[in-house]
């Protein structure tokens, strides 16, 4: 209680809001080539010491704990971190990332990771806390980010991992034979034949309008079809639901050519590839309605042998952004323990990020395992969004992913302290 009634003090005491201002004016805007603008930076940073220092002689034994506080968290940040200190007991030892619409946001980032939330991220590897990026995008398109933004000797220290490819592949630069892990190589045969069939057929046979509105992302294993329209646009979600439907047929054909399951036709297969998928999932469901789609067939109606390869292939649908055929058997679970592994974090209380049905299952994988929290943006998916706000309703605004970070921030600083 004596740790409540001080932040209490701290915040009705002080003027945080302008050592907040001060802190992210000397971490942001540093002076360069001119004097004058040199000056000002001083001037500012001289404040924000002289403003420190009354914080910290006013708390003896944890001043400097709530000087870091004050200049980092805003007071319902600094409640909420201590409210999830007295939960968990425990400080955040590694951060699982998502990008896309989690650290940078098309609708307000301008696809762009804000300065405030790389400057955060950049702390936190400073004080040796790894950071594992966890995306659907290809290895290429994630480095070349995470150079840019985080910087090169960053992403090569040695405590940054790559899940990429929603985890059929891991990258973790600097650790020699380690560096690139091929999850997708482990799989069995009869998956990598599937992939190989539906993979050689995808663009040569789609009908005309999918060849011209769609693309295939340059994918190492995941076959994704993007569309070459304005991601969330009409005629985007139309050729991404008209992209579902085709790709469904094509993995009800390639699991029926398979060696060990009997001919049946074509129409066959690919009513219980879509009777299947639409029993999973009912965003897809209510896709094959639109498109008239629904199979007169159900799931069940499928030979054993069939369904137990569907078991294994997981169907991605991101209305609107893309269809996607991946393996249940390298999920982002799987690609963040691997990463785990390498970077020897054995004992993980990750705070995990992102917006996506992929996302959660890493965010279920760590409630299960006691193992850390969960965040979302404010427009992730519904059942991201439901389990993040039973867990401790880590939810942020679009674009604003620092704020969870500065939860985190006082989080780990009131565990140091204890």
């Amino acid at each position: 209680m004596e740790r409540y009634e001080q932040l209490y003090r701290l915040y009705e005491d002080h003027d945080t809001d302008t050592l907040r201002a001060l802190q992210d004016l000397v971490d942001l805007f540093p002076a360069i080539d001119s004097r004058v603008a040199l000056d000002r930076w001083q001037e500012v940073n001289e404040e924000l010491v002289d403003g420190k220092t009354e914080v910290r002689e006013s708390f003896p034994g944890v001043g400097a704990t709530f000087a870091d506080l004050a200049t980092r968290a805003t007071r319902d940040q600094a409640f909420t971190a201590l409210d999830l200190y007295g939960k968990y007991g425990r400080a955040v030892n590694v951060f699982v990332l998502d990008v896309d619409e989690t650290l940078r946001s098309t609708g307000s980032t301008d696809n762009e990771i804000p300065r405030d939330t790389l400057h955060l991220l950049t702390e936190f590897h400073e004080e040796g806390v790894p950071i594992v990026i966890c995306t659907g995008q290809t290895l290429e398109n994630v480095k070349g980010f995470a150079i840019q933004g985080l910087g090169s000797e960053l992403v090569h220290s040695g405590n940054v991992s790559i899940v990429y490819e929603t985890g059929t592949g891991v990258f973790t630069p600097g650790h020699g034979s380690d560096t690139k892990q091929l999850l997708y190589a482990e799989l069995d045969d009869e998956i990598q034949a599937v992939f190989d069939d539906i993979r050689s057929r995808i663009l040569s046979a789609a009908p005309d309008r999918l060849r011209k509105g769609c693309h295939l992302q340059g994918n190492e294993f995941n076959i994704t079809m993007k569309p070459n329209f304005e991601t969330g646009s009409t005629a985007a979600r139309e050729i991404i639901d008209e992209a579902l439907v085709y790709e469904l047929d094509l993995l009800g054909d390639a699991v029926t050519a398979l060696e060990h399951v009997d001919d049946v036709e074509d129409e066959t297969s690919r009513d219980w590839a879509r009777a299947y998928y639409a029993e999973q999932d009912s965003e897809i469901r209510l896709v094959l309605e639109q498109e008239g789609a629904i199979p007169a067939a159900a799931a069940d109606d499928a030979p054993e042998d069939v369904r137990s390869v569907f078991d294994r292939i997981d169907v991605g649908y991101y209305e609107g952004d893309a269809a996607e055929i991946g393996s249940l058997e390298l999920s982002k679970v799987v690609g963040v323990e691997a990463a785990f592994d390498v970077l020897g974090i054995d004992d993980p209380f990750a705070i995990v990020m992102g917006d996506s049905k992929s996302d959660l299952r890493v965010m279920r994988w760590v409630a299960e395992n006691d193992a850390g929290l969960a965040a979302a943006p404010d427009h992730a998916s519904q059942s991201v969004l439901n389990h993040v706000l039973a867990a401790d309703e880590l939810v942020f605004d679009q674009g604003s992913a620092s704020d969870v970070l500065r939860i985190v921030y006082a989080l780990n600083r009131l565990a140091r302290d204890r």
